[in-house]
């Protein structure tokens, strides 16, 4: 998954999908094209940026499920969002870790990045 159209296809694809896994790329560049439609949207009319939230709400909540099912957390993560700051810091923290391995919800996608590097001794 390496450019925005393929991971706004699948987005809009697996708009009501909550179960999977979504890699990083697949999360961010859909973030990236909702901010952008959304400021553009914004700017001509806020009808329009109402009707635009609509249509990405329940995008943007499946690929953030989907992107918490490939760390290895429940998509109930997402609920985090609703404190204010403090919610969408940690969001943002979650939402920027590397893929984890297999898990209940599938394989990764790509490879499993490797971890920050373990002092000596530690297991």
């Amino acid at each position: 998954m390496d450019d925005i159209k393929q991971a706004v296809t699948t987005c809009f694809n697996k708009y009501v999908d909550f179960k999977g896994r979504a890699a990083r790329p697949e999360f961010w560049w859909f973030a990236l094209f909702q901010f952008v439609v959304l400021a553009i949207l914004g700017m001509l009319h806020n009808f329009l940026y109402a009707i635009g939230v609509l249509a990405m709400l329940l995008p943007a909540l499946a690929v953030g499920a989907r992107r918490f099912h490939d760390i290895g957390k429940s998509g109930w993560f997402l609920l985090l969002g609703l404190i204010p700051l403090v919610g969408w810091l940690i969001l943002i923290y979650f939402f920027v870790q590397p893929s984890g391995p297999a898990n209940e919800w599938g394989q990764p996608q790509g490879p499993v990045e490797a971890g920050p590097p373990m002092a000596p001794g530690q297991q």
